[in-house]
C-alpha cells in the first residue's frame, strides 16, 4: 500500500484558505491555483533521483548533482487539471505533457471517458497526474486506470483537496499509487461535492455555471 501525503507548507495553506473563499474570482483563483500547483510540485518530486556530474565553475572544477534522467509526464485530468498543469510545468518545464478527459453522469455519478492521449514515450516516463478535487474517487481512478494501460514507469496523484472516500477509492483500486494532496476535508455531501471544499473548481476557473 502506497501513501498519502498531505503537504502542509505555510505558504500552501495560505493559498489554499484564499482558494476556497467563495469571494475569490476566477483571475486569483486560477493564479492560486497555478501557485500551490507549484509548491506541491516541490514535494511531488522530492523523490527524484541524482546523479553526480563534472562542471567547471569560475572557480574550479568539481562533481556535483543533477537530476537523474529527467522523464517525467504531467496529465492534467481535463477540464479542471488544466488549472494545475502551468504551475507544474513552472517547476518542471521539460515534462511531456498528457491529457485524459472525462466527465460525471450526473445520475450514477460515475466517470465516462472521453479522450486520452499520451506522451510518445509515455513507457520511459513517471507521471504526475493532476486535478484539484479528489472527491468519489471515480474519476481519478479511471484516469489512472486509462493511464496505466500505456505502462509508464509510475505514477503519482496530485490534488488540491482531498475527501476521505476519494482517499479510500483509490487506495482500493490503485495500491501503488501514492497520493499528494494539500487537505483531507471532512466528507462528500449528497450531491458528492467535498465539504467544506471550495466548490467546483472547473466552474471556478474558468467563470462557468
Amino acid at each position: 500500500m502506497r501513501k498519502v501525503i498531505v503537504i502542509e507548507h505555510p505558504l500552501i495553506q495560505h493559498k489554499l484558505t484564499l482558494i476556497r473563499d467563495k469571494n475569490t474570482g476566477p483571475k486569483e483563483f486560477r493564479e492560486l491555483v497555478d501557485e500551490v500547483s507549484t509548491l506541491m510540485a516541490y514535494e511531488v518530486t522530492r523523490d527524484l533521483p541524482l546523479q553526480e556530474v563534472e562542471i567547471e565553475t569560475p572557480i574550479q572544477r568539481g562533481k556535483f548533482k543533477v537530476i537523474a534522467g529527467k522523464n517525467l509526464g504531467i496529465v492534467p485530468i481535463l477540464r479542471a487539471g488544466l488549472g494545475m498543469l502551468d504551475g507544474v510545468l513552472n517547476l518542471i518545464p521539460t515534462a511531456k505533457v498528457g491529457h485524459v478527459g472525462l466527465y460525471r453522469d450526473p445520475e450514477t455519478l460515475e466517470a465516462i471517458e472521453y479522450y486520452c492521449k499520451m506522451p510518445i514515450d509515455v513507457a520511459e516516463r513517471d507521471l504526475i497526474i493532476v486535478d484539484p478535487m479528489l472527491a468519489t474517487g471515480g474519476s481519478a481512478s479511471m484516469a489512472i486506470q486509462f493511464v496505466k494501460r500505456e505502462n509508464p514507469r509510475s505514477i503519482k496523484f496530485m490534488c488540491l483537496i482531498a475527501a476521505p472516500e476519494g482517499i479510500d477509492r483509490l487506495k482500493q483500486d490503485h495500491p501503488d499509487v501514492n497520493i499528494f494532496t494539500a487537505a483531507i476535508d471532512h466528507k462528500l455531501n449528497d450531491h458528492a461535492y467535498i465539504v467544506p471544499g471550495l466548490g467546483d473548481a472547473g466552474d471556478r476557473l474558468y467563470g462557468t455555471k
